[in-house]
């Protein structure tokens, strides 16, 4: 239930980026290369502060399914 709970927090926070980046470059299209660049850079970053949460939470899953059998 934890994996499954932080990579749905991944998926939501790559779903708010990539929204906020859709309609920020359909708002500005004058702009719109710089803001998909940044909203890309948003989306990896998003991810990468996922990736410790995920660990932890396998980690953690790991060890109860050992200690229960």
């Amino acid at each position: 239930m934890r994996i499954a709970a932080e990579a749905l927090h991944i998926l939501a926070g790559l779903a708010a980026a990539l929204a906020v980046t859709w309609v920020s470059a359909w708002a500005y299209p004058l702009g719109e290369k710089t803001i998909w660049t940044i909203g890309g850079v948003a989306m990896v970053l998003t991810v990468l502060m996922g990736i410790n949460p995920l660990r932890r939470a396998i980690r953690v899953t790991r060890k109860r399914r050992r200690a229960h059998g």
